[in-house]
């Protein structure tokens, strides 16, 4: 998370940075954090170090990923009296985040660049056993499809696929203007939480598999848009409606439709 107290910095748009400066806000994310003093939290993206600042000192353990190499020596010289606190300058995609376990489980939080949230929530997905819970700062309409039930025009492949790991929870919404430069959508913040799935897939491609044949054209029905996969009386015969379309089916039908593939 940014906030824009040092004018020297310009965003930049590679990076997908928006310095966010809404004081309210940024107390309002770690409050909903809340980090104990001996929890390890990870900050991805801290930029100059708005939420930085109000997490510091909550915690005996803070690690701050960068990308940004330029940022560095501005948030060494803000933090300079503060302990137990390091940085990383590097690519969180390529993070291994199971370094920074230490025999405990971490907490992480993070104001994304919007092109690559999705990639990134996977990618710490695929090293859930290590994350106690995720805090992220996102475009509004990625955590409505993160949060969304079955049945809502926001529930697809995104939703299903992460609440198969995680509980999900929207937090609070954030107004462009809580920004500099100002974005031109809505953010919020979102809750994850890892967790053991519901129930088991036998094989975790199969459901991304089965998730997304059934979202390729949603607008059809379940008959025609999994026909590649299963006939309609197969359908049936698992308990599904071949005339439903993909929104009304949930987490749990999916992962049964794909424990019956065979591959």
């Amino acid at each position: 998370m940014n906030d824009r107290s040092d004018t020297s910095h310009r965003a930049r748009k590679r990076f997908g940075q928006n310095f966010l400066h809404d004081q309210a806000i940024i107390a309002a994310i770690a409050n909903a954090v809340a980090p104990q003093p001996t929890e390890h939290l990870v900050e991805i993206g801290p930029g100059l170090g708005a939420l930085t600042a109000e997490l510091m000192g909550r915690c005996n353990q803070l690690t701050l990923v960068e990308l940004d190499r330029d940022l560095l020596p501005k948030l060494e010289q803000r933090f300079k009296n503060d302990n137990g606190w390091n940085i990383i300058s590097a690519d969180a995609l390529n993070l291994d985040f199971r370094q920074l376990a230490d025999n405990k489980k971490i907490r992480v939080v993070g104001n994304l660049p919007y092109n690559i949230s999705t990639p990134l929530i996977f990618h710490l997905l695929d090293q859930a056993d290590v994350i106690q819970d995720m805090h992220f700062m996102l475009q509004k309409e990625v955590v409505a499809r993160l949060t969304a039930n079955p049945g809502s025009g926001a529930w697809g492949r995104l939703g299903i696929m992460v609440q198969y790991f995680c509980d999900t929870e929207l937090l609070l919404d954030v107004p462009p203007e809580a920004f500099d430069p100002i974005p031109k959508v809505d953010s919020a913040v979102v809750r994850l939480i890892p967790r053991p799935p519901p129930r088991v897939a036998n094989n975790i491609d199969n459901l991304e598999l089965v998730v997304k044949t059934a979202f390729a054209q949603r607008r059809k029905t379940l008959r025609n848009t999994l026909k590649t996969l299963f006939n309609a009386d197969q359908l049936v015969e698992f308990g599904i409606e071949p005339g439903a379309r993909p929104e009304t089916l949930t987490l749990e039908q999916y992962v049964h439709l794909a424990n019956q593939l065979t591959t």
